[in-house]
């Protein structure tokens, strides 16, 4: 069976890169929109409500409006905006966290997940449940990510020459410093925390590749874990996840002379973590790619569940 996919936001970054993986695929029909009609709500309404599938790659306000246009009730849609991640109408697209991917596979509304987010959700949502962090711990978190987080009108800054220099945009640039970043109400929901994670993302001058960092001290959790305890129920919770891979708990094999490989999981769907440290510190650090596990390899797993095939399908490990 071929299924009709229609992408709203076709030109942005994450658009384009659904485009791109969806074309090379023998059971979707991609659904065209010329491109000077774009942005008129008349014309997107035939191919939204056409559409067994809908991705929405758009910003917030225009990501409401086109959801609202759908009025064909077997069209389902995925969201990859910030619109809906929080909306209890909405399914969240994570599939690793408990029962996900079972509401995923019969949900008619999924929003994927933030880039940052997904690091965080997925560094801390096993041990929160395990009781080893809890509800109440003072999470703090650090996020580097590449410029194509931006979007596109990111990217043409960072590789525009001129404005590179004058901007300064070779050094990291530390952003959302009022700790108000759009990712943290979700981050807060679907962890469990009582109070809202500390989170400051940093944009560098290299194109895709994400890394978090999340610190934990034992003296403050309630058994005094320590590192490799923690590592031990990370690597049991994700053993059958396709997607999420555990590193070794001796990682210094996977360290480039003891630095840290932040890009190492580009052009996949793939999410390592690892866990490092001694005494009482701890860190948990996850890397995947912003573009692929942090948006449209997102999207596209969320699409193969929904669909009821195999959830690699089209994607790299």
């Amino acid at each position: 069976m071929r299924y009709k996919v229609f992408i709203d936001g076709q030109e942005g970054t994450t658009g384009l890169k659904l485009q791109d993986a969806l074309a090379q695929r023998s059971d979707i029909e991609l659904l065209p929109i010329d491109s000077s009609k774009r942005k008129d709500k008349e014309a997107r309404k035939k191919p939204l409500n056409e559409a067994d599938i809908v991705f929405l790659c758009l910003p917030d306000e225009a990501a409401r409006e086109s959801a609202l246009l759908v009025t064909n009730p077997n069209t389902r849609i995925i969201d990859t905006s910030t619109a809906f991640r929080s909306d209890e109408n909405w399914v969240y697209g994570l599939p690793e966290i408990d029962l996900q991917r079972e509401r995923i596979h019969s949900a008619t509304r999924v929003s994927v997940p933030g880039c940052h987010a997904t690091g965080l959700i997925l560094s801390l949502r096993p041990l929160i449940d395990a009781g080893i962090v809890p509800r109440d711990y003072p999470v703090t978190c650090t996020s580097i990510t590449g410029y194509s987080g931006a979007g596109r009108n990111g990217i043409e800054e960072y590789e525009n020459p001129a404005l590179a220099v004058a901007k300064q945009l070779n050094v990291p640039r530390h952003y959302s410093l009022q700790r108000n970043h759009k990712h943290i109400p979700e981050m807060q929901l679907l962890t469990g925390l009582e109070y809202e994670p500390s989170f400051t993302p940093v944009k560098a001058s290299f194109k895709q590749g994400i890394a978090t960092s999340i610190p934990l001290f034992s003296r403050l959790l309630p058994r005094d874990s320590s590192a490799q305890e923690i590592h031990e129920v990370l690597s049991v919770y994700y053993e059958s996840e396709p997607f999420v891979r555990v590193m070794p708990y001796d990682s210094q094999p996977y360290l480039d002379d003891g630095h840290f490989l932040l890009t190492a999981c580009n052009n996949t769907n793939r999410l390592d973590l690892f866990v490092f440290g001694h005494d009482d510190k701890i860190n948990i650090m996850a890397r995947y790619d912003n573009l692929g596990k942090g948006a449209s390899g997102a999207a596209i797993q969320n699409l193969n569940l929904m669909l009821g095939c195999d959830e690699r399908y089209s994607l790299q490990v």
